[in-house]
């Protein structure tokens, strides 16, 4: 496979991902504004934070308020994370690889685009956002089906598993985190309020609340959300699964022991969480750490596959 083809299914695996977790985000985010206990506020701008485009944000708009937030997120295209911008992207990562991918992919990821682009005010303004989302969820699935269906298990296979969990586990990490900051920004009093609710919501941005409640079996809380969502070993949201995942893809192509190097590392980082009281700064930090980890993986990922300059990664 040539290096510039591998890169770009890998990064069509991403910004699949990137769009879905973006949808998911703000359609949470939605809903829980409706379900916050009286006296607990929360500021659309979190999103922001849990993105890490605070300083881009600020060059571009004054006032931290909903509809901004949402513009940045969805249709900003001066923001390269934004959902329309990682659609773009996708789209033009597929049009230049479309005779190693299904057929069907280049037709699904051109509905979806232009859906969003028609339809994107929806998911700016309140009143279909949940339809709207709904459909781009929806939609990033079915491509993901279509490719896990009908795809050999190939090179080309391994370096979409690659992008896919790249990002899922960065994504993880950042809604963990974003819920620990939320808690830590409030009182003990408001803390406790808001505690069922926030890590409720955790585990429905990432469609793990029956799989938490079938493997825990006990009650929501913040630690354990934390354990599930870090080290389930079968859940495909889990951080844990998705390195387990990305170890396997590695082993099946050739010049990866440097990404190898960094999986591993990875996967024997810990933090150890007894209770809730556990889900601190030091755990933001041992957060930011996995963070820095995920972005020298996907650094040795490019050095090992997608920088050749003898014009061939596998």
């Amino acid at each position: 496979m040539l290096s510039r083809v591998a890169e770009r299914i890998y990064w069509s695996a991403r910004y699949v991902e990137r769009v879905e977790n973006i949808a998911r985000l703000v359609s949470v985010y939605d809903n829980m504004m409706y379900d916050l206990p009286k006296g607990v506020d929360i500021s659309w701008y979190n999103l922001v934070k849990i993105n890490g485009s605070t300083e881009l944000f600020h060059e571009r708009y004054k006032v931290q308020d909903e509809k901004n937030v949402l513009k940045f997120m969805l249709e900003d295209d001066t923001n390269s994370s934004s959902m329309l911008s990682s659609l773009k992207m996708v789209r033009e990562n597929i049009r230049t690889t479309r005779d190693v991918v299904p057929e069907a992919t280049w037709e699904l990821i051109n509905e979806l685009d232009i859906y969003a682009r028609t339809n994107i005010k929806k998911g700016i303004n309140r009143s279909d956002r949940h339809t709207f989302l709904t459909r781009i969820i929806e939609g990033c699935q079915t491509i993901n089906g279509l490719l896990a269906g009908t795809m050999s298990r190939d090179a080309t296979w391994q370096f979409v598993l690659l992008g896919r969990n790249v990002e899922r586990s960065d994504m993880t990490t950042r809604v963990l985190d974003a819920a620990v900051s939320l808690m830590l920004q409030h009182q003990e009093e408001e803390r406790l309020a808001l505690a069922q609710v926030l890590w409720s919501k955790v585990l429905k941005s990432q469609s793990a609340y029956l799989n938490y409640r079938r493997t825990v079996r006990t009650s929501i809380s913040g630690a354990k959300v934390a354990r599930f969502m870090l080290n389930d070993a079968y859940f495909p949201r889990s951080v844990s699964f998705c390195f387990d995942e990305m170890l396997l893809a590695v082993n099946k192509l050739p010049h990866g022991d440097a990404v190898l190097e960094s999986l591993n590392a990875l996967k024997e980082m810990d933090f150890e969480i007894t209770s809730s009281d556990d889900l601190d700064m030091k755990f933001r930090d041992y957060l930011n750490e996995l963070q820095i980890g995920i972005i020298q993986l996907s650094s040795n990922i490019t050095e090992s596959w997608f920088s050749f300059d003898k014009g061939e990664a596998a």
